[in-house]
């Protein structure tokens, strides 16, 4: 009886309006099905293991699988999201990448943990000077496991918990934040009347599907060749490298919307033939001219359709 009412009281208190329990606490998951009854904040699979690895700070439950207690159902409804997110959240600065959760796990893992575990952006009042006696962040030389050779890894000293933390991973994102960081000043100060909400999203990309398909040129007679492609949905380009990590572009395309004469088929344009009949094909069509793309798969075509018609029907 207690486990089937309390179960339902939890899941009421998932989807209650006006608390921010009906996405993930952490990366906005749509509808988290599981929570840390040690923090009382709701949270989606994907980020409950990364809580279930932080057992000092975080304990997780699965709100369908598990029994909750009644003065645990108390507790989450004493907490909640929004609760968390002004404790927790309170000094994010501006240029702060905030994972979602399609981003890589070392980001969504070093989000979690400057959050809970190192505490960085709660509202304490005190100004934080990484020198300050008892507190020091930086890299250092650790022998591995084995005695066979020394790694350079990220520490974290805190006189306050009493502890010496290192982690493999961290300083990629440090660093990812810090370029953020940069750029946000650069932008600030070239343009100060534009509205903070208007250059956060021009700090870096955000491309909304990447990846490898075969192009052809303007006559659309010259031979297919392999480049890597990125979409850039508020800039409205579908970019093409010829590696992932080339600096620069060798081209782009500029995609308007439908009601400018853009498009995307799934069949070749007349007078067109490709030597790959077996593989799929996306002929993007705009007013200047047709673009020709050989995908690697049906599945790859649906996914670069369904992106590129995004950015074609959005405003």
């Amino acid at each position: 009886m207690d486990y089937d009412h309390n179960k339902a009281l939890l899941l009421e208190l998932q989807r209650a309006a006006g608390t921010g329990n009906d996405r993930c606490a952490d990366c906005g998951d749509p509808d988290p099905e599981w929570a840390s009854y040690k923090l009382g904040i709701f949270i989606c699979l994907n980020c409950s293991g990364i809580h279930r690895n932080l057992p000092e700070i975080s304990r997780v439950k699965s709100l369908r699988l598990d029994f909750w207690e009644s003065n645990l159902i108390e507790f989450m409804r004493n907490r909640g999201n929004l609760w968390a997110k002004a404790e927790y959240e309170a000094k994010v600065p501006p240029y702060y990448y905030i994972p979602k959760s399609h981003d890589c796990l070392v980001l969504r893992q070093q989000w979690i943990r400057a959050k809970y575990e190192r505490g960085e952006f709660l509202d304490t009042g005190v100004c934080h000077d990484p020198c300050s006696a008892g507190s020091r962040e930086g890299c250092l030389w650790k022998l591995g496991k084995g005695r066979r050779q020394f790694q350079k890894r990220q520490f974290f000293l805190s006189a306050r918990e009493g502890v010496m933390k290192y982690y493999s991973k961290e300083e990629i994102v440090e660093w990812f934040n810090a370029i953020r960081a940069a750029r946000y000043h650069y932008l600030r100060t070239t343009f100060p009347n534009v509205p903070e909400p208007e250059l956060i999203p021009r700090i870096t990309r955000n491309f909304v599907k990447e990846g490898y398909m075969e192009k052809t040129g303007p006559k659309q007679k010259e031979a297919f060749k392999v480049r890597w492609f990125c979409l850039d949905s508020q800039e409205r380009n579908l970019l093409y490298f010829k590696n992932p990590l080339d600096a620069f572009a060798q081209g782009q395309v500029f995609i308007g919307r439908r009601d400018e004469g853009y498009e995307v088929r799934d069949d070749l344009p007349q007078k067109v033939w490709v030597k790959k009949k077996k593989k799929p094909v996306i002929t993007l069509v705009t007013p200047v001219r047709e673009f020709v793309f050989i995908c690697e798969n049906d599945k790859k075509q649906r996914e670069w359709m369904e992106a590129l018609n995004g950015v074609i029907t959005q405003p």
